[in-house]
């Protein structure tokens, strides 16, 4: 029989694209994360592009670079950025790892999942609302419906608004979550189910 982690004993996988969405995301699990007593694997999964195999941009128009070389500065920034609006940064650097992989979002995510043991996936919404998202599919919506572990959507607060929210946007600009910002809390595969029972 499988020992069920405790709380203390969790952890929380957060997906990331560097987006406003994915900042929230990571400050509001690193939020839980320390009323938990969890720690937080902070995931990147590098997706070859079609155009440049290999290779990998850190914003439109910027010369390709290769992708592992990338995707870690762009981690380190972006973890950087994120630091600043964590209020417990002693627990945010005691407590939080990074991965970066290779391959498709939607498989390597749930890879990692297991992997690492995680009890909780995080991710930011990406954007994406209402009929858009319902037409089109998300990486989100595919991680919700195949996780075997529950999933919190989060949205930051230039989802859905016109806003930028988009890999590229200034670092700087404040966007820490509060009480006005979107979380959804989801658990809708027959997977999380499954393993509550189990």
């Amino acid at each position: 029989m499988a020992e069920k982690k405790t709380a203390a004993h969790s952890t929380i996988l957060v997906p990331v694209d560097f987006s406003d969405d994915s900042k929230a995301a990571l400050i509001w699990a690193c939020q839980q994360a320390l009323s938990l007593g969890a720690s937080v694997v902070v995931l990147h999964v590098v997706h070859d592009p079609a155009s440049a195999p290999g290779y990998y941009r850190n914003t439109p128009g910027a010369a390709f670079q290769p992708m592992e070389e990338i995707a870690a500065k762009m981690m380190r920034r972006f973890l950087k950025r994120v630091g600043k609006k964590i209020k417990n940064k002693k627990y945010f650097k005691r407590r939080l790892t990074t991965e970066l992989v290779t391959g498709l979002p939607e498989t390597r995510i749930l890879e990692v999942c297991k992997s690492v043991g995680a009890s909780h996936i995080v991710m930011g919404s990406q954007g994406l609302t209402g009929l858009k998202r319902i037409l089109l599919g998300s990486k989100a919506e595919q991680i919700v419906r195949t996780s075997p572990v529950p999933v919190t959507i989060v949205k930051g607060k230039k989802s859905g608004k016109g806003g930028k929210g988009a890999k590229g946007d200034d670092p700087d600009e404040s966007d820490e979550i509060d009480e006005s910002d979107e979380v959804d809390q989801v658990d809708e595969s027959d997977e999380a189910d499954e393993a509550d029972e189990t």
